[in-house]
């Protein structure tokens, strides 16, 4: 059992992102959903709390009020083998959201998400002189991380 789950606050649209979210993750599924009895503080048949699994990493979506909102201070990263798989999730997550420097973006519900593929931090952490910080320029001036464009850097 995983001891630590990110709980999430959404303003009355977290089946609506849970079933988003499942979507786009290939290896996803939904858990336990409880919804809001009649005199309950959201709406009778509302989603109180969802549980969701991304890739093994489960979730809980709670539907709350619009007090608070999500931070770029708080992102998911999502490691990628392949410039395909960058580019899924990148398309994906970045729909009618926004795209931020150096492979974040916030979603459509305003969740920050870095798409880092693996290549990243062994190129990063190159012994050959000068390329760590080449490959560093290289991804400062991109959004989506471009595989090939680190690797030629």
């Amino acid at each position: 059992m995983q001891k630590i789950t990110p709980f999430l606050w959404f303003d009355g649209n977290a089946e609506v992102a849970m079933n988003f979210y499942v979507s786009v993750f290939r290896d996803a599924k939904i858990g336990n959903v409880s919804r809001y009895g009649p005199g309950g503080p959201g709406p009778a048949g509302a989603v109180m709390t969802a549980s969701f699994s991304l890739l093994g990493q489960d979730f809980i979506a709670l539907n709350g009020e619009p007090m608070y909102q999500f931070t770029p201070a708080i992102s998911f990263m999502v490691s990628c083998e392949t410039q395909d798989e960058v580019d899924h999730y990148w398309n994906a997550l970045s729909a009618g959201g926004s795209e931020q420097p150096c492979g974040w973006l916030r979603d459509q519900f305003g969740l920050s998400w870095q798409i880092i593929p693996t290549a990243l931090p062994r190129l990063m952490s190159s012994t050959e002189p000068g390329r760590a910080g080449r490959v560093m320029q290289a991804m400062l001036k991109m959004k989506k991380i471009d595989i090939k464009g680190l690797e030629d850097a």
